[in-house]
Parts: C-alpha cells; sequence; structure tokens
C-alpha cells in the first residue's frame, strides 16, 4: 500500500472508531508494521491533523476534522449499494472485502438520512458468483495493469496444451463462470484473453512495460470497431 493510501486509510479508521485504537490495531488492518503505523501518524500530525495519542495508549481524531462531503441522491446511492453487491459474484476475494470497506466509509461519511439505504439492506444482487481463483491472485494482475508491468504465466489453452507466456496486462474482465486478463502476448505478437481458470501459475517479472498500456488498449479496442475480437490463449 502506498504511503498516501495508508495516511487515507488511518484517518478513515479513526473517524469511525468509537475510542481510541492502537498502532497495532491500525497496523494489523493495514498489514504494515507498528513502526510504519507510527511514521504515518507523525506524518498526518505534521500536516496539522487533529489526531490524538501517544505510543503504547492509542489513537484518536479530535472532533471537528472531515474530509470533504459526499453529496449522493438517493438513487446514486442505491446505484452504489447494488454496485458493491455486484462484486460478491466476482470471486476475487480482494475486490469483496475493499467492497465491504467502502460500505462501512460511506455510511459513516453520508447524512443519516441517506445512511439508511446501507442500513436498510432492500437491494441484493442475486445469480451465480464466480468461484474465487485459486491459481491466481487476481489482485496481482490489477496491480499489473495499473504499474504496467509484465506477467507470466504458466497457461492451457481451451485444448490442454501447456504454454509459458510472458504478456503485458492490460484490462480484466469479470464474467459469471471466470474472469479474463487482456494482455499483448509476447508469443502470439498479438492481444490475447487469457481465462484465469486455465491459468496455473502466475508471477510478477519486474520487467515493464511503461507508458505502453494506453497503446495497447487502443489497438485492443480497435479490434472492437473491426468485429475481431482478441483470441483466447
Amino acid at each position: 500500500m502506498r504511503k498516501a493510501s495508508r495516511l487515507f486509510e488511518i484517518i478513515q479508521i479513526l473517524r469511525l472508531a468509537k475510542g481510541t485504537v492502537t498502532a497495532a490495531d491500525i497496523a494489523e488492518r493495514l498489514e504494515v508494521t507498528v513502526r510504519s503505523v507510527y511514521r504515518d501518524i507523525a506524518a498526518l500530525q505534521a500536516m496539522r491533523v487533529p489526531i490524538e495519542g501517544e505510543r503504547g495508549i492509542g489513537y484518536i481524531l479530535r472532533p471537528g476534522f472531515d474530509l470533504p462531503p459526499l453529496m449522493f441522491s438517493i438513487e446514486e446511492m442505491e446505484a452504489i449499494v447494488l454496485s458493491l453487491a455486484l462484486l460478491e459474484r466476482t470471486g476475487d476475494d480482494e475486490l469483496k472485502q475493499a467492497a465491504k470497506r467502502v460500505s462501512a466509509k460511506i455510511a459513516g461519511a453520508v447524512p443519516p438520512p441517506l445512511r439508511q439505504t446501507f442500513e436498510a439492506n432492500a437491494l441484493h444482487a442475486w445469480g451465480f458468483a464466480a468461484p474465487s481463483a485459486s491459481a491466481i491472485d487476481l489482485s496481482l494482475v490489477r496491480r499489473a495493469i495499473r504499474d504496467e508491468e509484465k506477467l507470466d504465466l504458466a497457461y492451457r489453452d481451451e485444448f490442454g496444451r501447456a504454454t509459458e507466456r510472458l504478456i503485458c496486462p492490460i484490462a480484466l474482465i469479470y464474467y459469471a463462470e471466470t474472469a479474463n486478463i487482456v494482455a499483448w502476448c509476447e508469443l502470439r505478437q498479438a492481444i490475447r484473453n487469457f481465462r484465469s481458470d486455465r491459468i496455473e501459475d502466475c508471477q510478477a517479472t519486474g520487467l515493464w512495460f511503461k507508458g505502453e498500456g494506453d497503446r495497447l488498449r487502443q489497438i485492443w479496442v480497435s479490434g472492437w470497431q473491426t468485429g475481431a475480437s482478441a483470441a483466447t490463449g
């Protein structure tokens, strides 16, 4: 987690807390060291965020400090609730956990009348939920897309043939039964779709395609316009 994201998360944790929160509790939730939390708290205090407390006791956010308000209409709130519910069907465990955190943050920030939309539990997304991908961490794929890092795949095509692929991932599509990675395949020298349920291993490489992601996505999208969708595998 980047430092800017950690600082924001710490503020949110303290905003929603009922009492003091220890550095150890924050560290566990953010999956960082306690020392990192101490540094982040000090950085926030230096930015005049009114956090009070000390090591070994805990921290609170002094009343009166808040982030800019979230202004949603009832219809917008219902759209958010339903969208978060749909994430339960992706099979992406990290996104499902993120959806729960988003719900808690929004519920803590919006006015009481809109908060009822979250608490009423009246909107649901039923249907088949994709199983979690056992051989691949989809959060690794999403990070690779953001950072433009190449991935090394052990892949089996639709005929069961095993291949090794070095890919530049540019998009991730969630279907009911699986997720598809859209990528430039260096073996095929073309855009290809890779089904997550056919991937036997996926590793970050430390190799990059910085600045190429948008261009590759344009190639992918141009295939829609000509009716030539990317092949699988």
